[in-house]
């Protein structure tokens, strides 16, 4: 990427998007476009087709999406497949236009069978159903991959598809209804010691209530006290997890160094799975993801795995060889990478108050 290029980066508010900000200006370059979906709703075809009109990036970020947990996904299904290919389609058939040097779609590991074999390759996809519960925004997903694949084999374009594995990093949700499993942990068990160390009034201000008892009633509900924390699960599923700036990092290092024409053989007769995995090929229990948080913020007491909630599929690892072929790998492993959650989180409270 030409350092004095304009860059488009869709999608600068979320957790990837803003950490591909960052690691652009530190990366140093300076011709950055953002908008926020009030100034610019990439579901409407006529007012991304103007501003690319306008703006005529040269590269594209496409980190926008609608995204939810698995509630949200099960519920507004049309939603979900609608919105999300309304945003690719507009992105992706717009760079075509205004031929925009280069673009990188994110989509999620989702997009892989639910009985996929372990590690998850990149040829697995398409092979067998998916989980029903994000079916549609998986589809959605997979038809992004697609969309490059296609654009690039009939009109020439260089568009990269990349599948993260589960992220974490600054700017993380850590509502205690609805965020991940790990910034929820790191959250319940800041809460717990504070409980344990007597402190009511920072729990209080924490949890943003007006009072002690508004505020044991909500751990309460969340199976968080002074001397243990509940976890959901028997704690054997396995997960891996990726430092946002790492995920960032790769999609830069991508965009830097790596061409659609890198991502599948030489002479293929059928160019097909040319997304490109990106994790650490790593993966943890969650009981032992709980101890680690434990650990880190410092809460003395016990975690007591609740068996009668749900695990899960019980392993959901990356086959990253094909992004270390390409001559990336991450560099934040796990231990390190709670301990910046944490740093961040005790730093960050204006942003990560309230329930």
């Amino acid at each position: 990427m030409d350092l004095n290029g304009k860059i488009f980066v869709a999608g600068h508010r979320g957790l990837v998007g803003s950490a591909i900000v960052r690691q652009l200006q530190n990366a140093g370059y300076t011709n950055l476009i953002t908008r926020t979906h009030t100034e610019l709703d990439l579901t409407d075809q006529l007012a991304v087709a103007d501003f690319f009109g306008k703006e005529k990036p040269d590269y594209v970020f496409l980190a926008a999406a609608k995204v939810g947990g698995i509630i949200a996904n099960n519920t507004y299904r049309a939603d979900f497949i609608y919105e999300n290919l309304a945003i690719q389609n507009n992105v992706i058939h717009q760079s075509y236009l205004h031929g925009v040097k280069k673009l990188l779609f994110l989509g999620s590991t989702c997009i892989y069978p639910r009985e996929c074999p372990q590690p998850m390759k990149e040829e697995s996809l398409l092979t067998s159903p998916l989980e029903y519960t994000n079916e549609p925004y998986a589809i959605a997903k997979i038809a992004g991959i697609k969309l490059c694949e296609s654009y690039n084999l009939q009109y020439g374009t260089n568009f990269i598809s990349v599948m993260p594995t589960n992220l974490y990093g600054p700017g993380d949700n850590f509502d205690l209804e609805k965020s991940h499993v790990l910034p929820a942990m790191v959250r319940k068990m800041h809460l717990a010691k504070l409980m344990e160390s007597g402190d009511l009034q920072a729990v209080v201000a924490d949890l943003q209530v007006p009072n002690e008892d508004e505020a044991l009633a909500i751990l309460g509900k969340f199976g968080v006290s002074s001397t243990s924390v509940q976890i959901w699960g028997t704690g054997k599923p396995r997960r891996e997890f990726l430092w946002s700036e790492d995920m960032a990092a790769a999609c830069v290092y991508l965009m830097q160094e790596r061409d659609f024409a890198d991502t599948y053989a030489p002479g293929s007769k059928e160019v097909r799975n040319t997304h490109i995995n990106i994790g650490t090929g790593e993966d943890v229990s969650i009981a032992e993801l709980a101890e680690l948080v434990r650990q880190t913020v410092g809460f003395g007491g016990e975690l007591v795995f609740d068996a009668s909630k749900p695990d899960g599929t019980l392993r959901k690892l990356t086959d990253v060889s094909k992004l270390h072929a390409l001559g990336w790998r991450h560099q934040v492993d796990l231990g390190e990478g709670v301990q910046k959650l944490y740093s961040w989180y005790l730093n960050n409270d204006q942003m990560r108050r309230g329930v």
